[in-house]
């Protein structure tokens, strides 16, 4: 499914396909890097089937009359980019691949999609992490190890985190999608919703195609135009992809060696830490300030009583505490090497995913707290519910819109340490109740 380069690529949380928008807590300052519009979505909802196959239906009216700029059609508006991309150097062989590019009304759908109901993060866990993609993760690095443990050796990636990405992106390769990404980029540049970010995307597209590392047919992806085992746009594969297996091209969607050799670097160049975990699962102790959020070394954590479930805490020189639940659920102390993973899909649900899946494949124990299932999300209706009440009583988070972003959660926390309560920032039923009857 979609996944979309974070922070290197802001838009990339926004431009996803699954529909998990998962409530957490991020005690570090990573979480100020998500905007408060931005969903915070998880990657590949799990067990998914496969994308439904590319419509290629022309915009509707509702569409068209949407558009920003006065282009009578999106043959007109193709047209107006071929001219600008050949301005801009793309190659009359590269612009050819145009020829086949159509609307695909099944991308805005899917862009429009904003679910009413959430899933909490233990369930999307339990599919993201689910003993059939644990086993099937093993098996693949069985398969590949030779190559993995070549990219680990290069690139100071664990072999089960590469493999690991490869299985939350795309459950190996099962799925990553069946989408023109021409086709995707150029609808969601005429949309106009996020033109200019797809317009990029579709002009890096056309530089990828004519380098040679792909045919314009076989660039396939998910609706958003995310592309290939592990998912890059391609602005991120100019970045970070690598020609693995020697052959002069880099392709992520046939060569393995390409696909390893890719994800390994994309977190190298984003601060992967060789010989350092991604971090640990934790006790907090009792009276712990959960609206902390400076990151400190391991040290300065294990002054404050924090604990490391099994053994001892990794030696961090910069550290952060994430209840991704709240403080009823399990606690983790993650350091530069879970911030990498962020980079790569700046969702603590989906690095956690990554984290975990990558633990199971190795052999590592699980996360063993307990998850607070009596807790329901929210929905977003609540969510805006929520947001409109800390307003009126001057915790100011923003514009009301159904998403649980960092500015709603520091805004709840406020209100929870006034009140006297825990300040983990974590919504639930039972708050928002007692909220509405202040």
């Amino acid at each position: 499914m979609t996944l979309y380069k974070n922070i290197l690529h802001p838009c990339r949380s926004v431009l996803l396909s699954a529909s998990l928008i998962l409530p957490f807590t991020l005690i570090s300052a990573c979480a100020a890097t998500q905007s408060e519009t931005a969903p915070i979505v998880a990657s590949n909802t799990p067990q998914v089937a496969p994308q439904t196959p590319p419509q290629t239906t022309e915009p509707t009216r509702q569409a068209q009359a949407q558009q920003p700029k006065a282009y009578a059609n999106f043959d007109a508006w193709l047209e107006a980019f071929r001219r600008d991309a050949a301005a801009q150097g793309i190659s009359p062989r590269a612009l050819s691949a145009l020829d086949n590019v159509r609307y695909l009304e099944r991308v805005i759908e899917l862009d429009r999609f904003q679910p009413e109901f959430v899933r909490p993060i233990w369930e999307y866990l339990e599919g993201a992490v689910s003993s059939a993609r644990i086993n099937n993760g093993r098996i693949k690095l069985a398969e590949h190890r030779q190559t993995a443990m070549q990219m680990e050796q290069r690139y100071g990636v664990p072999a089960e985190v590469i493999v690991a990405i490869w299985g939350i992106e795309s459950s190996y390769g099962s799925n990553f999608g069946s989408f023109s990404a021409l086709s995707a980029f150029a609808t969601l540049a005429y949309d106009g919703r996020r033109s200019e970010f797809a317009r990029g995307e579709l002009l890096a597209a056309l530089r990828i195609i004519d380098s040679g590392d792909i045919a314009a047919e076989n660039m396939i992806g998910s609706w958003a135009g995310a592309m290939g085992h592990t998912q890059f746009i391609p602005s991120s594969f100019e970045t970070f992809a690598k020609d693995g297996d020697g052959d002069g091209r880099r392709d992520i969607w046939g060569s393995i060696p390409d696909v390893m050799a890719s994800t390994a670097n994309y977190l190298a160049r984003s601060g992967w830490q060789t010989g350092q975990p991604w971090g640990v699962e934790v006790r907090l102790p009792s009276g712990f300030d959960y609206s902390q959020t400076e990151q400190r070394s391991s040290a300065e954590w294990a002054a404050q009583g924090v604990q490391a479930l099994n053994g001892s805490l990794p030696s961090f020189s910069s550290a952060s505490v994430i209840v991704p639940a709240g403080a009823q659920g399990p606690a983790f102390l993650v350091g530069p090497n879970f911030r990498a993973i962020l980079r790569y899909n700046n969702a603590t649900s989906y690095a956690l995913a990554v984290a975990t899946l990558s633990d199971a494949i190795a052999g590592r124990a699980g996360i063993q707290q307990s998850w607070p299932r009596d807790q329901l999300p929210l929905t977003r209706a609540q969510v805006r519910e929520l947001q409109q009440a800390l307003n009126a009583m001057g915790y100011n988070v923003g514009e009301p819109d159904g998403i649980q972003g960092p500015n709603t959660r520091r805004g709840l926390s406020a209100y929870q340490r006034d009140q006297g309560l825990v300040p983990d920032g974590f919504a639930t039923q039972a708050l928002l109740e007692r909220i509405k009857r202040r």
